[in-house]
């Protein structure tokens, strides 16, 4: 079911349409070097094959996992000969081009410059992390997104109408139970076809159960070593982080369906209580850790109810990051200007000879007085005016924000209220 032209590639339009860079490059004969990168099943090997078949070329296909730096040597080797004889290009398509190290991209990099190999590499993997900015550099990098179900639905319904495939006739399927192979596919061409392929060898009447049971649990694509796991992991921060608990409930129920680590899931929820939520809402903190200790006691499968809990709680929590950012500009007072010694009376006193040196001398304990706070600046000599925590309105921080109104005024300093903003205040 390969096609053999890009104007038979089903999706991937951005890449293979007539307007693209990359189809008017292969159309006008000059194609050049490219890093397909994207996730599995959404076309990759499918497009270098048939950019091979529109020049006329030789095509080479190799996979990182196997190959090693002798073996691109040779196809090296070979390419340029081919190309001086009979003037015909060479297509090396590298699968899983992140598997190569260091010293095996760099041996591609001589034939990629005097240009006697067109380089199409695929990866899983984010390129910008996994492939060496000289190689990178050298080629054209093109995003592949997943299928969409209506597109995965026409690769189905082509095989069963393809005479050369030869299951016009022969294999009945229910029109749900497409539909169902396409949903459960998560964009993956390879699986759909598969589970057809499983279906034809028994072949009987296939229905929405048959269909369901040969695609089984194709349709989470995720990885939690690759791309895939940080993608998903962002979501879920920036869902929560807005306030939107539909969309933190569904990239959490990816991520558990994808085989993430809840312990990952866990941490990541008591750091966002913290450094999303804040003293808006300090009882966030307080539910992720208490998620984080049930998935260490309970462990999954139950323990996703927990960090459900968790999720929606934390996504309708009321929003601050002023304990963040003020702890970023005392991080930076402190990297630019170095640490300055406290005043005196802060200092340690328990020890013998202390009060020889002045140490605690003056403190006063702030319980001996009236409401229970020292007014005078606790900071270091000549930093008693700097304002680092800027605590919001929301939620109980709000609260805060007026208590701490009334105590700056006291030792003369301004509110420094109206919080929120991101630690690089830009």
């Amino acid at each position: 079911m390969r096609p053999r032209s890009l104007d038979r590639v089903v999706g991937q339009g951005r890449l293979t349409g007539e307007d693209s860079p990359f189809r008017q490059a292969v159309d006008a004969g000059r194609p050049h070097s490219s890093i397909l990168y994207g996730p599995p099943g959404s076309g990759k090997t499918t497009i270098a094959r048939a950019t091979a078949e529109a020049l006329d070329g030789v095509f080479e296909e190799r996979s990182a996992v196997d190959a090693g730096k002798a073996e691109v040597r040779e196809v090296i080797g070979q390419a340029r000969e081919r190309l001086a004889s009979s003037g015909r290009r060479t297509v090396l398509f590298l699968d899983e081009i992140h598997r190569f190290n260091k010293a095996q991209q760099d041996a591609l990099l001589p034939a990629l410059e005097d240009g006697s190999l067109i380089l199409i590499g695929a990866t899983t993997e984010n390129p910008y992390f996994e492939v060496n900015p000289a190689l990178i550099s050298r080629c054209r990098v093109y995003e592949l997104e997943p299928l969409g179900p209506a597109e995965v639905r026409e690769i189905i319904e082509r095989a069963l109408e393809d005479p050369a495939v030869g299951l016009g006739g022969r294999l009945e399927v229910a029109p749900e139970a497409i539909e169902l192979m396409a949903n459960r596919s998560g964009g993956d061409a390879r699986i759909a076809l598969a589970a057809l392929e499983r279906l034809a060898e028994r072949g009987e009447p296939v229905g929405v159960e048959q269909a369901g049971a040969a695609i089984q649990d194709g349709g989470v694509p995720f990885g939690k070593g690759g791309d895939s796991h940080y993608d998903y992991a962002s979501a879920w921060i920036k869902a929560t982080r807005g306030s939107d608990p539909d969309a933190s409930l569904y990239y959490l129920a990816v991520m558990i369906e994808g085989g993430e680590d809840p312990r990952f899931i866990a941490r990541r929820m008591v750091i966002l209580a913290s450094e999303d939520i804040g003293n808006a809402d300090p009882m966030a903190l307080v539910v992720a850790t208490s998620a984080a200790a049930a998935v260490d006691r309970v462990g999954m499968p139950e323990a996703a109810l927990n960090l459900a809990q968790a999720a929606t709680y934390l996504a309708l929590a009321p929003k601050s990051n002023a304990s963040y950012a003020a702890l970023d500009r005392a991080r930076q007072e402190v990297r630019e200007n170095g640490a300055k010694p406290p005043p005196p009376e802060l200092r340690d006193a328990h020890y013998a000879g202390a009060s020889e040196l002045g140490r605690g001398e003056g403190y006063v304990y702030p319980h001996d007085l009236e409401g229970g706070v020292d007014d005078r600046s606790h900071m270091p000599g000549g930093l008693e005016g700097l304002v680092l925590y800027r605590p919001t309105d929301r939620g109980l921080e709000a609260e805060f924000s007026a208590r701490l109104a009334r105590i700056r005024e006291a030792r003369g300093q301004d509110s420094g209220s109206g919080g929120g903003r991101g630690p690089d205040e830009g």
